[in-house]
């Protein structure tokens, strides 16, 4: 059993009401595994569709450790609601004993191995999203769906 982030199943649930369904891969662990769909943006409290946001001058790790903040583009700040949804998550994982998470790369939540800068310009930076900052630190395995 496994968590995903229910964008890459075809759930639309990213900032613009869309989802992130690009491969068959995805769709096709389905045959062979559980997956359970987790969004921690909306599971944090945010709607959907949702004005982007980019950790700002940090990481994820860094975001848990208070060093820095999630701002949407506006410049309001989401933190609270990424760890929110980074908690919740953890929960849901704790609860069925999932010991890996498939993310999507790139998102500050989800992001595995690079996020964008906190710029809004498609900068990546080296680093891991909220969600699998707080996954990691808790043993759980984590992939991104350019992995599978």
């Amino acid at each position: 059993m496994k968590l995903i982030s229910a964008c890459l199943l075809g759930i639309r649930c990213t900032w613009d009401s869309k989802d992130n369904y690009k491969s068959d891969k995805a769709i096709e662990l389905l045959n062979s595994e559980t997956l359970i769909p987790v969004c921690p943006e909306q599971l944090g409290g945010l709607k959907t569709p949702r004005i982007p946001q980019e950790i700002q001058g940090g990481t994820g790790e860094d975001v848990l450790d208070r060093k820095c903040k999630v701002l949407n583009r506006n410049g309001e700040d989401v933190t609270a609601e990424f760890i929110t949804g980074a908690e919740e998550t953890l929960k849901i994982a704790k609860l069925f004993h999932v010991e890996e998470f498939i993310g999507k790369s790139k998102s500050p939540s989800c992001g595995c191995g690079q996020i964008y800068d906190g710029t809004f310009s498609q900068t990546l930076i080296d680093g891991d999203g909220v969600t699998t900052a707080l996954l990691k630190k808790n043993g759980i395995k984590v992939l991104s769906e350019e992995d599978l």
